[in-house]
């Protein structure tokens, strides 16, 4: 589903996120209770948190909508084709060595970012990209790398004030069996079909459907999406994007 007519003004106010707080330093694999990252936000002074604050007045159409129909119901673990992520002789899937990302593609939306490296805040809360680099994704870092079996994340801003659209603003236009190529530092590239996209509230988040432990190589897309709320100055869903390993070269 596309983007519709309608628009929205890049504006904003003081707002602090609700974050992916993982206690005590944790990763989100452990199945702590984590909570939906707003990605359209500014980082407030020192790092502290989020901070949202208006740079430009303007406007630009809102970002495309993941289908109903493309959401997984109920993410399997099933594999799409190719020799990574099938299982060998014991059952177990097989995943890639540890290898760094450094540079995401998506081919049906345009996305060739290099990624940054993104880490937990003082807060506990996991980092996204500074807004002045909104044209760049990141790799939490505390998971596993993009190939390895387990659930590796990816995040991205959906758009800023000061620049219009960001580095994921299309991501809701992705359909199952579409291609993602992580290159990682050791010169191999990790292929991902998608598995299913979705939009969920912030306030009732997926947290184990996302960032829970994943038997398969597995890769999650996030950034905000939905309905922009004019008095909180915030998007009010997250889009997520289920892809698994299908090869690598």
């Amino acid at each position: 589903m596309g983007s519709d007519n309608r628009t929205h003004e890049y504006r904003s106010q003081d707002y602090r996120s609700h974050g992916i707080r993982t206690a005590g330093g944790g990763s989100p694999q452990s199945g702590r209770r984590v909570a939906a990252y707003c990605l359209v936000a500014f980082l407030a002074a020192g790092g502290s948190g989020l901070m949202l604050a208006g740079l430009t007045v303007g406007s630009s159409p809102r970002p495309p909508q993941p289908d109903p129909d493309v959401a997984p119901a109920a993410y399997g673990l099933t594999t799409t084709s190719g020799e990574a992520g099938e299982p060998d002789q014991t059952g177990e899937a097989i995943g890639l060595a540890r290898a760094e990302p450094v540079r995401v593609t998506i081919p049906r939306i345009d996305v060739d970012s290099e990624l940054l490296r993104l880490g937990v805040d003082d807060d506990g809360e996991v980092e996204v990209p500074p807004l002045r680099r909104a044209h760049q994704a990141g790799w939490y870092e505390r998971g596993v790398t993009p190939g390895e079996v387990g659930s590796a994340v990816i995040i991205g801003h959906v758009d800023s004030r000061a620049g219009g659209p960001a580095v994921f603003f299309e991501l809701g236009r992705l359909r199952p069996g579409d291609q993602i190529d992580v290159l990682r530092a050791d010169r191999s590239v990790a292929t991902f079909h998608v598995d299913g996209v979705a939009a969920y509230p912030k306030d009732d988040f997926p947290a184990e459907l996302v960032y829970g432990p994943s038997a398969q190589p597995t890769l999650r897309l996030i950034t905000c999406g939905g309905e922009f709320d004019e008095r909180s100055r915030d998007y009010l869903d997250n889009v997520v994007v289920f892809a698994t390993l299908a090869g690598a070269d």
